[in-house]
C-alpha cells in the first residue's frame, strides 16, 4: 500500500526544534521530501495511514485510523496482535543526512484485571543490518491514555549513509493477552488520540556530511 505524502502544514510538531542534536545544528535549506512510503501489516491496512512533514523539518508524523488489538467475547485469535512496517525513501537536501533520535507513541487502552499489553518498535536502514528495539509493556486494570517515547541515544544513533537513497524501514506492533483475565472481558489497546486519528511523531537529527577526501 502506498501512503499519501502531506504537505508540510503543520500537523507534526518536533518537541526538539534544532537541540535535537545537540546544541544548534543547521537545518535543511530546503524541505525533506517523503515518497516511496509503503505500510503493509494488520494493523495498517489500504488507506489507513498517511505521512506528514513539519515546517522546520524536524520530524513526520504518522496517522493511522485502524490499528486496535483487542482480546474478548467476539474478537478473532489474530486480533490479539496487530502490526505495521513502514518503508520510508526521505529525501534531503546534498550534504545533510539524518538520523531518527526519537518517536512519540500516543493512544487509549481499556486492560481487564490480569490482563496486559505492549507496544513495540524497531527502526533500522535499508542494507543495515543493526535493528534499534524498544518495548513497552502495560498491566492490567487500567483504562485510559497511554504514551511512550522511544529514546535513541547519541552513541546508538544509526544515520542514513550520504549520498545514497536507503529506505528507513519502521515495524511497530501492539498486542494484548488476556492473561488471568474473565473470559467475558474485553481487552483492548489503540494507538490514537483526542482528536480520533492516530498520530506517531518521530523526531530527526540532522548533520553535515563529511566530504571525502581528495
Amino acid at each position: 500500500m502506498v501512503l499519501r505524502v502531506l504537505a508540510a502544514t503543520g500537523v507534526a510538531t518536533s518537541l526538539f526544534g534544532s537541540s535535537a542534536f545537540g546544541g544548534n545544528p543547521p537545518q535543511p535549506p530546503a524541505p525533506i521530501v517523503i515518497d516511496s512510503v509503503t505500510a503493509n501489516g494488520s494493523g495498517c491496512p489500504a488507506g489507513t495511514a498517511a505521512v506528514a512533514v513539519s515546517p522546520d523539518n524536524t520530524a513526520f508524523t504518522v496517522t493511522y485510523s485502524s490499528y486496535l488489538a483487542q482480546v474478548g467475547p467476539g474478537s478473532a485469535p489474530t486480533d490479539r496482535e496487530k502490526n505495521c512496517q513502514l518503508n520510508l525513501l526521505v529525501h534531503v537536501p546534498r550534504g545533510r543526512t539524518y538520523a531518527i533520535v526519537s518517536a512519540d507513541y500516543r493512544g487509549f487502552a481499556s486492560l481487564a484485571p490480569g490482563a496486559s499489553g505492549t507496544q513495540r518498535a524497531g527502526y533500522h536502514f535499508q542494507g543495515n543490518s543493526h535493528t534499534t528495539n524498544f518495548t513497552h509493556h502495560f498491566q492490567g486494570g487500567f483504562t485510559g491514555d497511554w504514551q511512550t517515547t522511544d529514546t535513541v541515544h547519541v552513541a546508538a544513533r544509526a544515520f542514513a549513509p550520504c549520498g545514497e537513497e536507503r529506505k528507513l524501514t519502521i515495524n511497530t506492533e501492539l498486542q494484548v493477552e488476556p492473561g488471568t483475565s474473565s473470559p467475558s472481558a474485553t481487552s483492548f489497546m489503540e494507538m490514537d488520540s483526542t482528536d480520533g486519528s492516530i498520530k506517531t511523531v518521530y523526531h530527526l537529527a540532522w548533520k553535515r556530511c563529511e566530504r571525502s577526501p581528495r
